[in-house]
């Protein structure tokens, strides 16, 4: 791999005057900054509508845009919403996404500005949807959902839908992928790439099983009789019961595996790379059955390996793809991460545990990708608040920092260890750039509520010295 840097902050945690941030003009001024500090690239999490917890993770469709990202204020420009309207929607705080608010008001808003546009923009709008097969279903799965009540599809009873709920939600997927490909070329035409994200899984209440119902373990009165989820870990003690449905793999290799064919390519699309969540999967999953109560009481199952991998590596061409190889990882999950190719991740938090493990950044490979953390760990200064000092000392001496110093130089000491690594990419969340403590944290794996929120405002990133890090990018050949 070529040497190179990247920054992980989800749109989400764009600043902005209007709940959660967006495809607006914050976009473009952070892809400055990741320009004149020197990285290359910029990791967002999936684009999916979010759950009833908020988490991208869980998504109506593996497909479809959050409306939440659209820009209010475009539309405002193209005359779509008004005034008073763009006024009301006006946050209370800049600091968190405000999710409450935006799942009552945002996609009604959205839906009185679809009713606004005139005829050719709406033929523009239904060519863009009528070629995106996947777009088309979801928003036809989403007028289905609002005929119902809002109920999952399993319990709906109307199959017909409100037509101009449908071309709504055209509408709001229309504005949101124009407005993001203007997002994307403003970055590459910096020379900073885009890294996704792509859940290895989908929820069941989604456009994605509703019209794809032969490709998920389900009976024949469509409840499920597997679900997903992970072992006892490090996150869980219980494991994780994450409750999406489980794919036939031998169903999918039918068709040479089409459906994740088409999620690839839609994704690279979006993106110049994408990361896949919970890779090891592939290898083999862990299965639960559906009335279990935790995730104690699953087991291993084999997944589809280099079947699946190579018809993905068909339609990817040279295109950036992250194996994330974290978790309960056996010498058969790495034996198929060598095998496809794909740089795997490393994660400095993880490498302290005891022993001699592949976290440690002398021994990262140039194929891999090296993270400070991830959204979902502690922030490196969380971290080190929480590391018993024994090991906070080892970790000083490793970084070269002086112990007594961890609180106010461990950070930054931390971040130059993973930069001189042999890693091919290194990944920093934002919030260690800025050297934040826990209550900046993204996500507590596990916990239903309090996730997902945390947002920064355009001063705390101008506290950050672009110059340091071109430099230390040019010092270590990044």
């Amino acid at each position: 791999m070529e040497r190179k840097s990247g920054v992980l902050m989800h749109v989400s945690s764009l600043w902005g005057d209007y709940s959660c941030g967006s495809f607006g003009k914050a976009a473009k001024e952070f892809v400055d900054f990741l320009s004149a500090g020197g990285f290359s690239y910029w990791q967002v999490l999936p684009f999916g509508l979010v759950d009833e917890c908020n988490s991208p993770y869980k998504s109506y469709s593996t497909f479809g845009g959050n409306p939440y990202f659209v820009d209010l204020e475009s539309l405002f420009e193209e005359g779509l919403i008004t005034s008073e309207e763009l006024n009301s929607a006006r946050q209370n705080t800049p600091y968190s996404c405000e999710f409450e608010r935006l799942s009552k008001e945002r996609v009604n808003l959205l839906l009185t500005a679809s009713k606004r546009v005139n005829n050719e923009l709406r033929e523009k709008i239904n060519s863009f949807i009528d070629n995106n097969p996947h777009l088309k279903d979801f928003c036809r799965f989403m007028a289905l959902k609002n005929a119902n009540e809002d109920a999952e599809w399993i319990y709906w009873s109307i199959k017909d839908f409100n037509e101009d709920i449908e071309f709504g939600w055209r509408f709001i997927q229309f504005e949101f992928f124009t407005q993001w490909a203007k997002i994307k070329d403003y970055a590459n035409q910096k020379g900073i790439g885009i890294i996704g994200d792509i859940p290895i899984y989908v929820s069941f209440d989604s456009s994605d099983v509703y019209f794809n119902k032969n490709l998920f373990m389900m009976d024949d009165n469509n409840r499920l009789t597997d679900v997903a989820g992970v072992p006892p870990d490090y996150f869980a003690e219980d494991g994780q019961l994450w409750g999406n449905p489980l794919y036939k793999w031998d169903e999918m290799e039918k068709d040479n595996f089409k459906w994740w064919q088409d999620r690839i390519s839609f994704a690279l699309n979006l993106f110049d790379g994408v990361r896949i969540d919970h890779f090891r999967a592939f290898e083999s999953f862990w299965a639960v059955k559906g009335d279990a109560e935790t995730a104690k009481e699953g087991k291993w199952v084999k997944g589809p390996g280099m079947k699946l991998i190579n018809a993905l590596k068909s339609v990817a061409g040279d295109k950036l793809i992250i194996a994330e190889d974290l978790g309960d990882i056996t010498k058969e999950v790495i034996e198929l991460v060598e095998e496809s190719g794909f740089p795997g991740m490393r994660v400095f938090q993880f490498g302290f545990f005891g022993g001699d493990t592949p976290h440690k950044p002398h021994n990262y490979t140039n194929n891999s990708v090296a993270y400070s953390g991830t959204h979902d760990n502690n922030t490196l200064l969380g971290y080190l608040w929480e590391t018993p000092m024994d090991i906070k000392n080892d970790i000083m001496k490793y970084c070269a920092c002086n112990p007594q110093e961890w609180n106010e130089k461990g950070c930054q000491a931390i971040i130059r260890t993973i930069m001189s690594s042999n890693a091919g990419l290194t990944i920093f969340p934002v919030q260690d750039l800025l050297g934040y403590g826990n209550d900046t944290r993204l996500n507590v794996p596990g916990r239903a509520h309090g996730n997902w929120l945390y947002r920064i405002t355009k001063e705390q990133l101008g506290l950050i010295n672009t110059e340091k890090y071109k430099e230390l990018n040019r010092l270590y050949g990044r």
